[in-house]
């Protein structure tokens, strides 16, 4: 079981892979619940839901949901994630592939929880539409036939890059960048290149970086 808190994010799961098990609400009348059985809506006062709750100011309701299988699908873009830890990088990054179309994200076994509560808040609903799945990177990345492109600071530069039609786009470690065995796999290095003149930033937030690749992989497409 995982729990979605607040409306907005819980009327994402409306048709979505997502079985609710129960809903919980201050005002179960809410509009924006007016689409689920009201068999599944039990109404609580505002502390309840402060006890429930891993937010600070929970607003009005949280859904509990059952953790649907998992499996890989074939896609021609794949978003591989080399043990990202921080919860809102992983969320921002699915954000991402929901606005850019990307249907999947494969991430290494030690990478944040794709249901852990700050990742859920932090995709807005997108995790409804993105594939996530856990696997080993040696294995994935060793046996697929698309062309696996790393990030990395003596890469080429992305704005001159032909960006083959089926890919990896492989990210690191928010701290250590991706680890040797995932690096030896890579066929192609690429890199944002830096325009600023001032040398104290050393590099950009994961979830930035992903942002910037993606918005010039769309670009030429």
């Amino acid at each position: 079981m995982f729990l979605v808190e607040g409306n907005k994010i819980i009327t994402e799961l409306h048709n979505s892979r997502y079985k609710i098990r129960e809903i919980f609400s201050t005002n179960p009348f809410d509009d924006n619940l007016i689409k689920f059985s009201n068999n599944l809506i039990a109404e609580i006062t505002q502390r309840d839901l402060q006890k429930v709750s891993f937010l600070q100011n929970p607003k009005d309701s949280v859904a509990l949901c059952e953790l649907p299988a998992s499996h890989e699908k074939a896609t021609d873009l794949n978003i591989v994630l080399d043990g990202i830890q921080d919860p809102g990088n992983l969320g921002t990054i699915i954000r991402l592939a929901d606005w850019f179309g990307i249907d999947q994200i494969v991430c290494s076994e030690d990478t944040v929880d794709v249901y852990n509560p700050k990742v859920i808040q932090a995709t807005m609903g997108s995790f409804t539409r993105v594939n996530v799945v856990y696997t080993s990177l040696s294995e994935f990345l060793g046996s697929t036939e698309h062309i696996n492109l790393g990030t990395d600071m003596d890469g080429k530069n992305i704005y001159e890059f032909s960006f083959p039609e089926k890919f990896n786009l492989i990210l690191g470690n928010e701290g250590n960048g991706m680890r040797p065995e995932t690096e030896s796999l890579l066929h192609q290095k690429i890199t944002i290149p830096r325009f600023g003149k001032n040398k104290l930033t050393e590099s950009l937030n994961v979830s930035m970086a992903a942002g910037i690749i993606l918005g010039e992989i769309f670009s030429k497409r």
